[in-house]
């Protein structure tokens, strides 16, 4: 338990499991009203039922199966801003720190610029011009993922750039292209996985919070961040609506941080030399 990230990989694989098979899992579905059961409690109060495990929501839709969904929504959004974020901030990097000069200086003062609009404001404004929608999200955090990468990776591109194999291949004649995707990209891969592990749990607070301010997911769309949303006005009479989500979300964030802070230990050799 020490030494290998057990509670977080069970928490993992419980999320990739339940947001793959959510069709199979869920008992009750997610979308379709009930109001017969309207706000009803989970099964260990008074009132609750087998039916609906961990109770119902204002429009009587099982929370369960809604918060199996939400899984499945976190995980297709993240998966695919952080790639797309991970392919354009290791590659912006990798330039960056190889090249120098004025390339240099144009990415990193493009990153500056990036930090400095405040993310949320920008958020809004697209919700306003263009609908909610799961590609207007998606699209959203990507832009928050990339610059993440940027500034990391050109570091270490900078002090592996000047060491001897890479001055060897550049005499040899091997290209630019070459010499970043064969020789300096493989050398910062246990970085970047590190970096886009430690993301992972920002990402779907993020989701969470555009969808919580109705600038992310859909209300008709299961998601956490919605369903916290949806039970706000009833967090006296219902609580479960927003509590069972929030717990889900915040198990799944520090887990993920949990899983990044050892994939740091493990993969820096001077941590391991001290474990």
């Amino acid at each position: 338990m020490r030494r290998w990230p057990v509670v977080p990989f069970a928490v993992m694989i419980t999320l990739i499991t339940c947001g793959i098979f959510a069709p199979l899992i869920a008992p009750q579905s997610a979308v379709d009203p009930d109001l017969r059961h309207r706000n009803d409690p989970p099964v260990w109060m008074k009132g609750g039922t087998s039916e609906r495990l961990l109770g119902a929501d204002s429009l009587g839709r099982d929370v369960l199966s809604r918060a199996l969904y939400g899984a499945r929504v976190s995980l297709l959004v993240v998966a695919v801003s952080l790639v797309s974020g991970y392919i354009v901030g290791v590659s912006l990097g990798l330039l960056s720190g190889y090249a120098g000069g004025l390339v240099d200086e144009i990415i990193m003062r493009l990153v500056d610029v990036w930090f400095s609009i405040p993310f949320l404001l920008l958020a809004l404004i697209v919700a306003i011009v263009f609908s909610p929608s799961v590609i207007v999200v998606v699209c959203l955090l990507a832009l928050v993922t990339w610059s993440a990468f940027v500034r990391n990776v050109r570091a270490e591109v900078l002090v592996i750039k000047e060491m001897d194999y890479v001055r060897a291949a550049r005499i040899s004649g091997a290209s630019s292209v070459r010499i970043m995707a064969r020789h300096v990209f493989p050398m910062i891969v246990n970085t970047t996985v590190v970096i886009a592990t430690l993301r992972v749990g920002g990402l779907i607070l993020s989701e969470a919070s555009l969808s919580f301010l109705g600038a992310g997911i859909p209300a008709s769309t299961p998601s956490w961040g919605v369903m916290i949303s949806d039970g706000r006005a009833y967090l006296d009479s219902a609580w479960w609506i927003s509590t069972i989500p929030g717990i889900a979300l915040f198990g799944v964030v520090m887990s993920m941080n949990f899983l990044g802070d050892w994939m740091r230990d493990r993969f820096d050799p001077r941590l391991r030399q001290l474990s």
